[in-house]
């Protein structure tokens, strides 16, 4: 959320009415904690059913994929609303470019959630 926050500051300072077309450019990346919230939630679910060292590792390592495609697609993702954010300072009717670029990244966050969720079903308890 950093970059596009820092970059639409910069255009609500010179233009306050166009909070509402970068407001999603903005929150956009923040999904991906939201996603790592989830794992986490369907982790702690079947915390009390491990017995042995090798399904607590099992979900520990279920978890890599929500974490490892949420670290970088939040970063990346962040970068390009920070680049469509630009965009709505230059060409104000342009913005919805700027969110499907930042979908198109989204798209691997959510299937590492998904691999994650699959992962955590197929432990044995």
């Amino acid at each position: 959320i950093g970059y596009p926050a820092r970059a639409a500051a910069g255009v609500l300072s010179e233009d306050p009415r166009r909070f509402g077309s970068l407001f999603l450019l903005v929150v956009l990346p923040g999904t991906q904690g939201f996603y790592g919230f989830v794992a986490a939630f369907l982790i702690i679910g079947n915390i009390a059913r491990v017995e042995t060292l090798a399904q607590g590792m099992q979900l520990f390592f279920a978890a890599l994929p929500i974490a490892i495609t949420g670290l970088l697609s939040g970063i990346h993702q962040g970068k390009v609303c920070a680049a469509g954010v630009n965009l709505v300072a230059k060409q104000a009717k342009q913005g919805m470019k700027g969110v499907i670029f930042a979908a198109m990244i989204e798209t691997y966050a959510v299937l590492g959630l998904l691999i994650t969720f699959f992962l955590i079903n197929s432990v044995q308890f």
